[in-house]
């Protein structure tokens, strides 16, 4: 019976372990783009160096982006575009 448990308890921390390693793939990534440097580095970052790479990506971000990037164009903060009117929104009532 206490085997069970254990193993039941390992698996929530392996789920939790896979996420957290997913989302700083994701977030290194988006910081690699937007730094200029392309997605593949980011991400190939993030998925071997987990944390550490987006903590990387983080500080090249901020201090060293790339020249005609879009975080050099746009800023730190990104700021938030409209979506194109449609058809239906320009319509006469």
């Amino acid at each position: 019976m206490t085997t069970t448990a254990i193993f039941a308890l390992l698996g929530a921390k392996a789920l939790y372990l896979m996420l957290l390693w997913l989302a700083s793939a994701i977030a290194a990534s988006w910081l690699s783009d937007r730094a200029g440097f392309g997605e593949r580095w980011g991400l190939a970052t993030g998925m071997l160096l987990s944390v550490v790479g987006a903590a990387i990506w983080l500080g090249i971000y901020l201090l060293a982006p790339r020249d005609g990037s879009r975080r050099q164009l746009e800023g730190v903060i990104p700021k938030r575009h409209r979506a194109a009117p449609t058809d239906i929104d320009t319509r006469p009532i």
